[in-house]
Protein backbone atom coordinates (compact mmCIF):
# COMPACT_ATOMS: atom_id res chain seq x y z
CA UNK A 1 0.00 0.00 0.00
CA UNK A 2 1.51 3.00 -0.97
CA UNK A 3 0.82 7.07 0.22
CA UNK A 4 0.55 9.26 3.11
CA UNK A 5 -2.37 9.12 4.87
CA UNK A 6 -3.62 12.09 7.80
CA UNK A 7 -6.06 10.82 10.08
CA UNK A 8 -8.06 13.17 12.83
CA UNK A 9 -10.63 12.58 15.23
CA UNK A 10 -11.84 15.23 17.33
CA UNK A 11 -12.77 15.50 20.64
CA UNK A 12 -14.31 18.01 22.95
CA UNK A 13 -10.77 18.62 24.74
CA UNK A 14 -8.68 16.67 22.47
CA UNK A 15 -8.03 15.42 19.16
CA UNK A 16 -6.48 12.57 18.30
CA UNK A 17 -4.29 11.89 14.82
CA UNK A 18 -2.56 9.40 13.54
CA UNK A 19 0.08 9.54 10.46
CA UNK A 20 0.65 6.70 8.60
CA UNK A 21 3.09 6.11 5.21
CA UNK A 22 2.90 3.40 2.88
CA UNK A 23 0.15 1.04 5.01
CA UNK A 24 2.60 1.62 8.26
CA UNK A 25 1.39 3.65 11.16
CA UNK A 26 4.38 6.02 11.62
CA UNK A 27 2.39 7.75 14.98
CA UNK A 28 -0.54 8.39 16.89
CA UNK A 29 -0.65 11.25 19.37
CA UNK A 30 -3.44 12.62 21.32
CA UNK A 31 -3.16 16.50 21.44
CA UNK A 32 -4.84 18.71 23.74
CA UNK A 33 -5.78 21.99 24.00
CA UNK A 34 -4.40 24.25 27.04
CA UNK A 35 -7.45 24.85 29.38
CA UNK A 36 -7.23 28.24 28.94
CA UNK A 37 -7.98 28.28 25.25
CA UNK A 38 -11.33 26.07 25.76
CA UNK A 39 -11.86 28.45 28.04
CA UNK A 40 -12.02 31.06 25.30
CA UNK A 41 -15.00 29.69 23.91
CA UNK A 42 -18.55 29.12 24.48
CA UNK A 43 -19.28 26.45 21.93
CA UNK A 44 -16.86 23.28 20.86
CA UNK A 45 -17.94 24.22 17.56
CA UNK A 46 -15.62 26.92 17.98
CA UNK A 47 -12.65 25.48 18.21
CA UNK A 48 -11.69 24.68 14.53
CA UNK A 49 -8.99 26.86 13.80
CA UNK A 50 -7.41 26.01 17.40
CA UNK A 51 -7.48 22.51 16.62
CA UNK A 52 -6.13 23.08 13.07
CA UNK A 53 -3.18 24.87 13.94
CA UNK A 54 -1.91 22.38 17.01
CA UNK A 55 -2.44 19.55 14.15
CA UNK A 56 -0.15 21.73 11.92
CA UNK A 57 2.22 22.71 14.55
CA UNK A 58 2.78 18.95 15.66
CA UNK A 59 3.37 17.74 12.67
CA UNK A 60 6.00 20.30 12.12
CA UNK A 61 7.82 19.13 15.30
CA UNK A 62 7.80 15.73 13.64
CA UNK A 63 9.24 17.43 10.32
CA UNK A 64 6.76 16.38 8.56
CA UNK A 65 5.93 18.19 5.77
CA UNK A 66 1.81 18.79 5.18
CA UNK A 67 2.62 19.34 1.42
CA UNK A 68 3.46 15.55 1.15
CA UNK A 69 0.41 14.14 2.29
CA UNK A 70 -1.76 12.43 0.04
CA UNK A 71 -5.49 12.31 1.71
CA UNK A 72 -6.68 13.41 5.06
CA UNK A 73 -8.94 10.74 6.72
CA UNK A 74 -11.84 12.56 9.49
CA UNK A 75 -14.32 10.78 11.73
CA UNK A 76 -16.91 11.02 10.25
CA UNK A 77 -20.00 13.55 12.17
CA UNK A 78 -23.44 14.59 12.62
CA UNK A 79 -24.98 14.68 9.21
CA UNK A 80 -27.97 14.18 7.24
CA UNK A 81 -28.68 10.07 7.30
CA UNK A 82 -26.30 8.41 4.58
CA UNK A 83 -26.11 4.97 3.75
CA UNK A 84 -22.48 3.23 5.14
CA UNK A 85 -19.62 4.42 3.21
CA UNK A 86 -16.99 6.53 2.59
CA UNK A 87 -17.42 9.94 1.33
CA UNK A 88 -15.61 13.33 -0.11
CA UNK A 89 -15.39 15.94 1.89
CA UNK A 90 -17.22 19.03 0.26
CA UNK A 91 -18.32 22.69 1.34
CA UNK A 92 -21.93 21.77 1.91
CA UNK A 93 -20.94 18.68 4.31
CA UNK A 94 -18.78 21.16 6.34
CA UNK A 95 -21.79 23.73 6.34
CA UNK A 96 -24.13 21.15 7.85
CA UNK A 97 -21.78 20.51 10.11
CA UNK A 98 -20.54 23.58 11.20
CA UNK A 99 -24.40 25.10 12.10
CA UNK A 100 -24.94 21.42 13.97
CA UNK A 101 -28.27 21.18 11.66
CA UNK A 102 -28.41 16.91 12.95
CA UNK A 103 -26.74 17.97 15.81
CA UNK A 104 -23.85 19.28 17.66
CA UNK A 105 -20.61 16.84 18.54
CA UNK A 106 -17.39 17.44 18.83
CA UNK A 107 -16.60 14.97 15.99
CA UNK A 108 -18.87 17.90 13.84
CA UNK A 109 -15.19 19.26 13.92
CA UNK A 110 -13.05 16.58 12.27
CA UNK A 111 -14.17 17.06 8.41
CA UNK A 112 -14.20 20.56 8.57
CA UNK A 113 -10.62 21.00 10.26
CA UNK A 114 -9.86 17.89 7.38
CA UNK A 115 -11.26 19.83 4.62
CA UNK A 116 -9.41 23.22 5.64
CA UNK A 117 -6.32 21.25 5.65
CA UNK A 118 -7.04 19.75 2.00
CA UNK A 119 -7.80 23.02 0.87
CA UNK A 120 -4.24 24.74 2.10
CA UNK A 121 -2.25 21.43 0.72
CA UNK A 122 -3.84 22.40 -2.05
CA UNK A 123 -2.75 25.94 -2.32
CA UNK A 124 0.46 25.29 -1.20
CA UNK A 125 1.12 22.98 -4.39
CA UNK A 126 -0.55 25.14 -6.80
CA UNK A 127 1.90 27.56 -5.55
CA UNK A 128 5.09 25.49 -6.04
CA UNK A 129 3.51 24.20 -9.80
CA UNK A 130 2.73 20.82 -7.72
CA UNK A 131 -0.45 19.59 -9.57
CA UNK A 132 -1.33 16.95 -7.49
CA UNK A 133 -4.50 17.51 -5.59
CA UNK A 134 -5.17 16.21 -1.57
CA UNK A 135 -8.87 15.42 -0.62
CA UNK A 136 -10.42 15.24 2.92
CA UNK A 137 -12.88 12.00 2.87
CA UNK A 138 -14.95 11.00 5.83
CA UNK A 139 -16.09 6.99 6.55
CA UNK A 140 -18.79 5.47 8.01
CA UNK A 141 -20.37 8.85 9.66
CA UNK A 142 -22.96 7.92 13.03
CA UNK A 143 -25.80 8.72 11.46
CA UNK A 144 -24.96 5.77 8.21
CA UNK A 145 -29.04 4.69 8.19
CA UNK A 146 -30.00 1.25 6.01
CA UNK A 147 -32.87 0.35 8.49
CA UNK A 148 -35.27 -1.83 7.25
CA UNK A 149 -38.34 0.48 6.61
CA UNK A 150 -40.48 -1.65 9.19
CA UNK A 151 -37.86 -1.13 11.68
CA UNK A 152 -37.96 2.73 11.53
CA UNK A 153 -41.50 2.59 12.44
CA UNK A 154 -42.08 3.74 16.08
CA UNK A 155 -45.20 4.07 18.26
CA UNK A 156 -46.33 6.85 16.90
CA UNK A 157 -45.67 8.92 13.34
CA UNK A 158 -43.99 11.79 15.11
CA UNK A 159 -41.21 9.25 16.77
CA UNK A 160 -39.59 7.10 14.15
CA UNK A 161 -36.57 5.33 15.14
CA UNK A 162 -33.36 6.85 13.97
CA UNK A 163 -29.68 5.51 13.81
CA UNK A 164 -26.93 6.89 15.68
CA UNK A 165 -24.33 4.52 16.50
CA UNK A 166 -20.49 3.65 16.24
CA UNK A 167 -20.72 3.08 13.00
CA UNK A 168 -16.94 3.18 12.25
CA UNK A 169 -15.41 1.10 14.87
CA UNK A 170 -18.45 -1.14 14.33
CA UNK A 171 -18.23 -1.93 10.68
CA UNK A 172 -14.62 -2.56 10.70
CA UNK A 173 -15.20 -5.08 13.39
CA UNK A 174 -17.12 -7.16 11.08
CA UNK A 175 -14.75 -6.83 8.36
CA UNK A 176 -12.00 -8.29 10.80
CA UNK A 177 -14.43 -11.14 12.11
CA UNK A 178 -15.15 -11.94 7.80
CA UNK A 179 -11.78 -11.57 7.03
CA UNK A 180 -10.78 -13.96 9.96
CA UNK A 181 -13.43 -16.62 8.55
CA UNK A 182 -11.82 -16.07 4.98
CA UNK A 183 -15.22 -14.32 3.90
CA UNK A 184 -15.82 -10.56 3.50
CA UNK A 185 -18.75 -8.01 5.00
CA UNK A 186 -21.89 -9.37 2.68
CA UNK A 187 -21.11 -12.91 3.59
CA UNK A 188 -21.70 -12.67 7.21
CA UNK A 189 -24.89 -11.35 9.79
CA UNK A 190 -23.56 -9.99 13.17
CA UNK A 191 -24.74 -8.41 15.73
CA UNK A 192 -21.87 -5.85 17.13
CA UNK A 193 -22.35 -4.33 20.68
CA UNK A 194 -19.88 -1.34 20.78
CA UNK A 195 -19.62 -0.53 24.92
CA UNK A 196 -18.04 2.78 25.56
CA UNK A 197 -19.12 5.72 27.58
CA UNK A 198 -21.79 5.48 24.49
CA UNK A 199 -22.94 1.95 24.29
CA UNK A 200 -24.71 1.19 20.88
CA UNK A 201 -25.98 -1.70 19.20
CA UNK A 202 -26.33 -2.68 15.83
CA UNK A 203 -27.49 -5.58 13.20
CA UNK A 204 -25.01 -6.27 9.98
CA UNK A 205 -26.75 -8.19 7.38
CA UNK A 206 -24.51 -8.63 4.00
CA UNK A 207 -22.81 -5.37 4.65
CA UNK A 208 -26.00 -3.47 5.37
CA UNK A 209 -26.52 -2.22 8.74
CA UNK A 210 -30.41 -3.00 8.86
CA UNK A 211 -30.92 -1.62 12.40
CA UNK A 212 -29.41 0.27 14.94
CA UNK A 213 -29.60 2.12 18.68
CA UNK A 214 -29.73 5.55 18.51
CA UNK A 215 -27.22 5.86 20.81
CA UNK A 216 -27.15 9.93 21.77
CA UNK A 217 -31.44 9.99 21.44
CA UNK A 218 -32.61 8.29 24.31
CA UNK A 219 -32.69 4.71 22.81
CA UNK A 220 -30.55 1.80 23.86
CA UNK A 221 -28.80 -0.09 27.15
CA UNK A 222 -27.52 1.84 30.23
CA UNK A 223 -24.15 3.64 29.52
CA UNK A 224 -21.31 4.95 31.27
CA UNK A 225 -23.13 8.60 31.01
CA UNK A 226 -26.70 7.95 29.49
CA UNK A 227 -29.47 6.43 30.96
CA UNK A 228 -30.34 4.55 27.17
CA UNK A 229 -34.33 4.16 26.72
CA UNK A 230 -36.12 5.28 30.30
CA UNK A 231 -39.96 4.39 30.96
CA UNK A 232 -42.19 7.29 29.13
CA UNK A 233 -44.32 8.57 31.62
CA UNK A 234 -42.14 9.03 34.38
CA UNK A 235 -40.04 11.27 31.93
CA UNK A 236 -42.90 13.04 30.86
CA UNK A 237 -44.10 13.87 34.66
CA UNK A 238 -40.00 15.16 34.76
CA UNK A 239 -40.59 17.21 31.56
CA UNK A 240 -43.85 19.35 33.43
CA UNK A 241 -43.16 19.35 37.15
CA UNK A 242 -41.51 23.08 35.85
CA UNK A 243 -38.28 21.45 38.04
CA UNK A 244 -36.20 21.44 35.27
CA UNK A 245 -35.41 23.23 31.96
CA UNK A 246 -35.25 21.22 28.68
CA UNK A 247 -31.44 21.39 28.76
CA UNK A 248 -31.16 19.79 32.35
CA UNK A 249 -33.40 16.88 31.51
CA UNK A 250 -31.26 16.57 28.15
CA UNK A 251 -28.48 16.34 30.78
CA UNK A 252 -29.46 13.69 32.90
CA UNK A 253 -30.54 11.58 29.50
CA UNK A 254 -27.26 12.10 27.87
CA UNK A 255 -24.30 13.40 29.61
CA UNK A 256 -25.36 12.68 33.55
CA UNK A 257 -27.17 9.75 33.12
CA UNK A 258 -26.09 5.78 33.82
CA UNK A 259 -23.21 5.35 36.08
CA UNK A 260 -22.69 9.19 35.92
CA UNK A 261 -26.22 9.65 37.78
CA UNK A 262 -25.54 6.34 40.43
CA UNK A 263 -22.06 7.39 41.14
CA UNK A 264 -21.32 10.55 39.81
CA UNK A 265 -18.26 9.23 37.39
CA UNK A 266 -18.16 7.43 34.33
CA UNK A 267 -14.93 5.64 34.47
CA UNK A 268 -16.24 1.84 34.74
CA UNK A 269 -12.57 0.88 35.94
CA UNK A 270 -13.59 3.02 39.25
CA UNK A 271 -16.84 1.20 39.37
CA UNK A 272 -15.26 -2.06 39.08
CA UNK A 273 -12.91 -0.97 41.24
CA UNK A 274 -15.99 0.17 43.75
CA UNK A 275 -17.74 -3.55 43.23
CA UNK A 276 -14.16 -5.66 43.58
CA UNK A 277 -14.02 -4.00 46.85
CA UNK A 278 -17.09 -5.28 48.31
CA UNK A 279 -19.67 -2.22 47.14
CA UNK A 280 -23.09 -3.83 46.71
CA UNK A 281 -24.51 -1.07 44.63
CA UNK A 282 -21.76 -0.88 42.00
CA UNK A 283 -21.55 -4.63 41.78
CA UNK A 284 -25.87 -4.38 41.37
CA UNK A 285 -24.82 -1.55 38.59
CA UNK A 286 -22.66 -3.89 36.22
CA UNK A 287 -24.82 -6.75 36.42
CA UNK A 288 -27.65 -4.48 34.85
CA UNK A 289 -25.21 -3.21 32.46
CA UNK A 290 -24.77 -6.12 31.61
CA UNK A 291 -28.10 -7.70 31.00
CA UNK A 292 -29.20 -4.16 29.51
CA UNK A 293 -26.68 -5.20 26.64
CA UNK A 294 -27.80 -8.24 26.46
CA UNK A 295 -31.22 -7.57 26.07
CA UNK A 296 -30.61 -5.39 23.53
CA UNK A 297 -28.48 -8.00 21.63
CA UNK A 298 -31.38 -10.20 22.17
CA UNK A 299 -34.02 -8.06 21.21
CA UNK A 300 -32.04 -6.93 17.46
CA UNK A 301 -31.48 -10.66 17.03
CA UNK A 302 -35.13 -11.11 16.00
CA UNK A 303 -34.47 -8.66 13.16
CA UNK A 304 -32.62 -11.42 11.47
CA UNK A 305 -35.27 -14.56 13.11
CA UNK A 306 -31.99 -15.29 15.25
CA UNK A 307 -29.80 -16.33 12.52
CA UNK A 308 -26.71 -14.81 13.77
CA UNK A 309 -23.15 -15.71 12.73
CA UNK A 310 -21.09 -14.01 15.32
CA UNK A 311 -21.71 -12.04 18.15
CA UNK A 312 -18.68 -9.13 18.52
CA UNK A 313 -18.18 -6.96 21.40
CA UNK A 314 -15.79 -3.64 21.29
CA UNK A 315 -15.29 -0.65 22.47
CA UNK A 316 -13.17 0.26 25.09
CA UNK A 317 -15.79 -1.56 28.00
CA UNK A 318 -15.30 -4.70 26.47
CA UNK A 319 -11.27 -4.67 27.77
CA UNK A 320 -12.77 -5.75 31.23
CA UNK A 321 -13.43 -9.66 30.69
CA UNK A 322 -15.67 -9.96 33.62
CA UNK A 323 -18.18 -7.89 32.00
CA UNK A 324 -17.58 -9.36 28.72
CA UNK A 325 -18.01 -12.61 30.14
CA UNK A 326 -21.29 -11.89 31.99
CA UNK A 327 -22.71 -10.68 28.76
CA UNK A 328 -21.44 -13.54 26.72
CA UNK A 329 -22.86 -15.73 29.24
CA UNK A 330 -26.44 -13.95 28.52
CA UNK A 331 -26.13 -14.14 24.40
CA UNK A 332 -24.02 -16.99 23.57
CA UNK A 333 -27.28 -19.01 22.98
CA UNK A 334 -27.91 -17.05 19.88
CA UNK A 335 -24.28 -17.43 18.36
CA UNK A 336 -20.22 -17.54 19.03
CA UNK A 337 -19.56 -14.15 20.95
CA UNK A 338 -16.43 -12.49 19.58
CA UNK A 339 -14.62 -10.07 21.75
CA UNK A 340 -12.33 -7.08 20.03
CA UNK A 341 -11.43 -4.98 22.58
CA UNK A 342 -10.73 -1.00 22.19
CA UNK A 343 -11.86 1.46 19.41
CA UNK A 344 -9.08 1.44 16.73
CA UNK A 345 -11.02 4.60 14.73
CA UNK A 346 -7.75 5.41 13.60
CA UNK A 347 -6.51 2.40 11.97
CA UNK A 348 -10.19 2.25 10.72
CA UNK A 349 -9.59 5.55 8.90
CA UNK A 350 -6.53 4.92 7.49
CA UNK A 351 -8.03 1.40 6.45
CA UNK A 352 -10.59 2.99 4.43
CA UNK A 353 -7.90 5.71 3.15
CA UNK A 354 -5.91 3.08 1.24
CA UNK A 355 -9.06 1.32 -0.53
CA UNK A 356 -9.24 4.85 -1.77
CA UNK A 357 -5.29 5.07 -2.59
CA UNK A 358 -5.90 1.80 -4.27
CA UNK A 359 -9.05 2.20 -5.62
CA UNK A 360 -10.86 -0.94 -3.99
CA UNK A 361 -13.29 1.05 -2.08
CA UNK A 362 -16.29 3.59 -3.91
CA UNK A 363 -16.21 7.24 -2.93
CA UNK A 364 -20.01 8.65 -2.85
CA UNK A 365 -20.45 12.43 -3.05
CA UNK A 366 -22.63 13.93 -0.01
CA UNK A 367 -26.04 16.28 -0.75
CA UNK A 368 -27.73 17.61 2.07
CA UNK A 369 -30.81 17.81 0.17
CA UNK A 370 -30.44 14.09 -1.67
CA UNK A 371 -30.86 11.88 1.45
CA UNK A 372 -29.97 7.53 1.51
CA UNK A 373 -28.66 8.35 -2.02
CA UNK A 374 -28.27 4.36 -2.55
CA UNK A 375 -26.84 5.21 -6.43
Amino acid sequence: MKGRILVINTGSTSTKIGFYEDGQKSFEQNITLDKAVLAKYSSVMDLDLECRDAIMEFLSSKSISVDSIDIVMARGGLITPVVTGIYEVNKAMCDTLRTGRDGVHACNLSAIIAFDMAESINQSRLAKGDSRVCKAYIADPPMADEMLPELKLGGRPEFPRRTLFHALNSRAVVRRYAASKGLTNKDVTVIVAHLGGGTSVSVHRHGLVIDTTDSLGGDGPITPERAGTVPAFPLVEMCFSGKYTKEQIKKMLVGEGGAMAYFGTKDFREIASRAAGGDSQASLFLRGYCASVAKYIGYFSTDVSGKVDAIILTGGIANNKDITDEIASRVGFIAPVVIYPGENELASLAENGYGILSGEFRVRQYDPDRILDED
